[in-house]
């Protein structure tokens, strides 16, 4: 292999004179330059369409480079005959929006439903009760199995995405929501009883 990176792809230098089949060809023998001209090139339209869907630029960014990333490791995936490298990476990108929307979604349904089960009211913040709900929430979640509470609590406190979660553990992302699924069940379960007094 030459030192000089330009010698394996002569337009390297020239960067937009690469050919969209020598970056295809590149990303999927895993050549790093390939990928960092694919980034140059389409990052800004993978940008804007996850910001037009998302309405928030750090969402878009994750998304962004939640694209990259799955490009690097699914390279061997693409196929040219089925369509243009932006159109693979377009696909790519609606499937992490929808993934990132989901996980939206669902946090906010798991915030609802643990609001409404514990039905505060007016100025709770300086009722004794606020801090009582506190205690039961967490004894709630402590009773959860280790990798459900972990789900929920890298979803509550530290707001990540189920994608997020996925890369943080490194679990399978079904895992990870079978897990968030499993525990919010379990979690309102614990919690019905003690709204209900």
């Amino acid at each position: 292999m030459s030192a000089d990176p330009t010698a394996e792809h002569p337009a390297a230098e020239a960067g937009e004179a690469i050919t969209d089949a020598d970056l295809a060809r590149g990303i999927v023998d895993g050549d790093e330059d390939s990928l960092a001209t694919a980034y140059r090139r389409w990052a800004p339209l993978v940008h804007a369409l996850a910001r037009r869907s998302l309405g928030d630029a750090r969402e878009a960014e994750d998304v962004t480079q939640q694209v990259f990333l799955a490009v690097w490791r699914g390279a061997r995936g693409y196929r040219p005959e089925r369509g243009t490298v932006a159109g693979w990476l377009v696909g790519i990108t609606r499937r992490k929006i929808a993934d990132a929307l989901s996980a939206r979604t669902r946090r906010t349904e798991l915030v609802g439903a643990a609001g409404a089960l514990l039905v505060l009211t007016d100025d709770t913040r300086s009722r004794p009760e606020t801090t009582l709900d506190r205690v039961l929430v967490r004894h709630e979640l402590a009773k959860l199995p280790t990798p459900q509470r972990r789900v929920l609590h890298l979803a509550f406190y530290e707001d990540l995405t189920q994608t997020q979660i996925a890369q943080r553990t490194g679990w399978p992302l079904g895992t990870v929501k079978s897990h968030s699924r499993r525990g919010m069940h379990q979690l309102r379960d614990g919690l019905r009883p003690l709204a209900e007094v």
